[in-house]
């Protein structure tokens, strides 16, 4: 039995590390976020630690190794994508290795820091990629490798509406999230570069608070791509159903079937990093470097090959209207 931290226990993603970690058969020994809703953890670990000051939690932390010689293997990271930089280097410097959400990290110069760090240490980083875990997604890998040069059509369309909070929260500030493509597009990216290659190219035709669209070419595919958080933007059909996210990615015409399966991914996740074949801090380098790159392109307007729904109506920012 691993022992584990966690940082970021009151946050939208906590649950599935709290729900890993026990189906693992681990211990969660102690929790920590600023915010103190976290009754969530009775479902899991009543008896953990639970701490709302990172001063309280390290002296915590440094009084179960020195006084009960108990060592922490693992700290998993919940926090807003700013501080997962941080949060790494702590969980390193205390003797554990870090499991972090996605993204790992805002910028690709900071892969080459935390790498000193784990050389530094001895210990690892691993990154929550379920999407390569998730069983549609393997099949499509085996499937393009069969034929390595042949190049892809896909449509990546990824719609999940967020709320006017959406824009006071961390989330909603791209110093702390990275922005649309960062924070709601990354695993897709991820995903993409990891079946069909790396990029060629990376155009953006369209970025504002609330949607970005574009065109990449990777190794083995022309990807056009669009991601929004507007309501608006819904097909009928889901709208009318009362859903409020939308995903499609289609291959060469044929939509992949990949809705659902998602229940348990992080699970597995966790449990390929216990068994040594998580994926490590360069498993991620070709998504930020990506995203990044998306965060700070210039905007070409409607040229070229741009998905459909970038000519949709831009929006008002909320706090403009």
């Amino acid at each position: 039995m691993k022992k584990f931290t966690l940082i970021g226990a009151a946050g939208y993603i906590a649950p599935r590390h709290l729900k890993a970690i026990k189906e693992t058969g681990n211990e969660l020994v102690a929790a920590l976020d600023t915010f103190d809703s976290v009754g969530i953890m009775d479902s899991f670990f009543p008896n953990a630690d639970f701490f709302t000051e990172f001063e309280r939690y390290d002296r915590h932390l440094e009084k179960l190794r020195f006084d009960r010689g108990l060592t922490i293997d693992y700290t998993s990271i919940c926090t807003p994508n700013y501080l997962h930089d941080a949060h790494i280097r702590t969980a390193l410097r205390i003797g554990s290795d870090a499991i972090c959400e996605k993204p790992l990290v805002l910028n690709p110069w900071n892969i080459d820091a935390l790498s000193k760090i784990e050389e530094s240490t001895g210990k690892r980083i691993w990154n929550i990629l379920q999407l390569r875990v998730h069983p549609s997604i393997i099949a499509l890998k085996k499937k393009i490798d069969e034929n390595p040069s042949k190049i892809h059509d896909i449509d990546l369309t990824y719609l999940t509406s967020r709320g006017h909070w959406y824009y006071t929260s961390w989330k909603g500030d791209v110093s702390k999230s990275g922005g649309i493509a960062t924070n709601i597009g990354v695993h897709f990216f991820d995903m993409l570069s990891w079946i069909f290659g790396e990029a060629e190219s990376n155009i953006v035709h369209v970025h504002s608070h609330d949607r970005a669209g574009g065109f990449m070419r990777l190794k083995n595919a022309n990807v056009r791509w669009f991601l929004s958080i507007n309501d608006e933007l819904l097909p009928d059909d889901v709208a009318k159903k009362g859903q409020r996210t939308f995903r499609s990615i289609t291959v060469d015409g044929e939509e992949l079937e990949f809705s659902n399966g998602f229940t348990d991914l992080h699970t597995v996740s966790y449990q390929e990093i216990l068994d040594g074949n998580g994926y490590g801090i360069e498993a991620t380098r070709q998504a930020i470097e990506l995203v990044h790159g998306i965060r700070h392109a210039n905007v070409t307007g409607l040229k070229g090959d741009y998905h459909p729904l970038s000519k949709a109506p831009l929006s008002k920012h909320p706090f403009t209207l």
